[in-house]
Formats: structure tokens, sequence, C-alpha cells
């Protein structure tokens, strides 16, 4: 008989754990012995918040970050095999959501074992909700491409799916890089579009708001080095 994988969700930022995670995430915590996790040192630390009680020194971390060989990521699921429960847990929001927990997700399926998928939050679905945007059509594209020329060519592309297929465009940067990705929505969508900038979300410095990107222009708050959301409606 195989154990059961859990996709844990992590804290978005500094922020209460009974805020935004049920109580049943940490009975779920507490009995798993097994942990996949981006870093292991911010997930111990994780752990702690959530209940002081666990013994963090009885458990066993598997480190999968883009710095995991490939080769051995199929040795993670072992524990599964043999009967024992697993958890994965993302940097922050929900594991194999933009999050290279999905591979180990894929694997669980293909070996028919159960996978439980527990409640909490995801930056992407909370800054849709407070956006006043289209939920019924979106797409998640995150990073737009790093080399200008291709940037731009992305970028007018999938505006124009805002106006041809009335889809809400949701993205993500690397945090130094979030001024600039706002001033290249300025600069090359139309004034008319409009933009959500979701900053820092379910933390005492969530910052949420909705403009046209003519009205940001001049009112774009400093969003360096701060996790955002941003999200791109007619």
């Amino acid at each position: 008989m195989t154990g059961t994988l859990y996709l844990i969700p992590n804290l978005l930022g500094e922020s209460d754990a009974e805020r935004v995670l049920p109580p049943f995430n940490a009975d779920v915590i507490k009995r798993i012995p097994y942990f996949i996790v981006e870093n292991i040192r911010t997930t111990r630390r994780f752990l702690k918040k959530i209940d002081k009680s666990i013994d963090i020194d009885r458990l066993t971390f598997f480190e999968l970050n883009q710095h995991t060989d490939p080769q051995i990521i199929g040795s993670y699921i072992e524990p599964l095999l043999h009967g024992e429960d697993m958890g994965i847990v993302s940097e922050a929001g929900c594991p194999a959501v933009a999050d290279p927990g999905a591979l180990v997700v894929e694997l669980a399926q293909q070996k028919n074992i159960q996978v439980v998928p527990l409640v909490g939050p995801s930056s992407i679905l909370l800054a849709l909700m407070a956006s006043g945007f289209n939920g019924q059509s979106f797409s998640f594209e995150g990073y737009l491409p790093i080399d200008n020329e291709k940037r731009i060519k992305r970028l007018k592309l999938l505006e124009n799916r805002i106006y041809t297929e009335n889809q809400t465009q949701i993205f993500i940067e690397t945090p130094y890089r979030n001024n600039k990705i706002v001033q290249d929505f300025i600069a090359h969508c139309r004034p008319s579009t409009k933009l959500c900038i979701a900053s820092e979300i379910t933390t005492d410095n969530e910052f949420i708001k909705t403009k046209t990107l003519g009205r940001w222009k001049n009112t774009c708050p400093d969003l360096s080095k701060k996790p955002t959301i941003f999200l791109l409606y007619k």
C-alpha cells in the first residue's frame, strides 16, 4: 500500500499562519515525516511557525529547485512507495503551481499514488479575485522573455488576446525587475488597457490596485524586491 502525497501551501509573506491556513493543514503537517521542499532552511522555519512542538530534527527533507539533478527526483518518492506519507512545500503559495513540485506530482500520478491538495493561499487567484478583471477566462503567463525584442513582441501578442478573446493576462517577474515590467506595460501597451498591481498579498503591507496604464504612468509605487502579481485587462 502506497502513502499519500500532500500538497502543502506555504505563506505568501510575513503573516500569521492562522490568517491564511486552515487548522486541518497543521494536523496533516504534524504527522508527515518526509518533505520535498524548495529550500530546507525556510521550510524548517515555516514548520516551526505552524507548530513549535514539531521536532524538526526527526524529519527528512528532499530539496527540489533549479539546482536539483533531474536524475535523482525519482528517488524522492521512495517513501511513498513504501507506504509513508509525504508533503510538498513551496517557497510561497501553492505547490506545483509555477513551482518545481509539479515534477513530483507528475511522478506520483504515474505511480497511481494518491495526491491530496490542501487549501491555502495562491497569489495568482487572490490577485485575480481582487482585480475586477475577467475570472471566467484568464491565462497565467509567468515570466515574459528577458530579451527586449522578444519581450515586447510577446507582450503585444498577449495584450491582443485581452481584446480579441476577452481574456485576463497574468504575469510575475523577478522582484528586483518589478519596476521594469510596469514601465514595459506603460511603454508598449495601450494607455486604456487596465493594469492591476497586487503586491505582498496577505501581509500587513498588502497593496492591490487597478488603474488604466495611462493613470499608472506617474503614480506607480516602488515595487522593487516585493513579491508582486501583475494582471492586464481591458
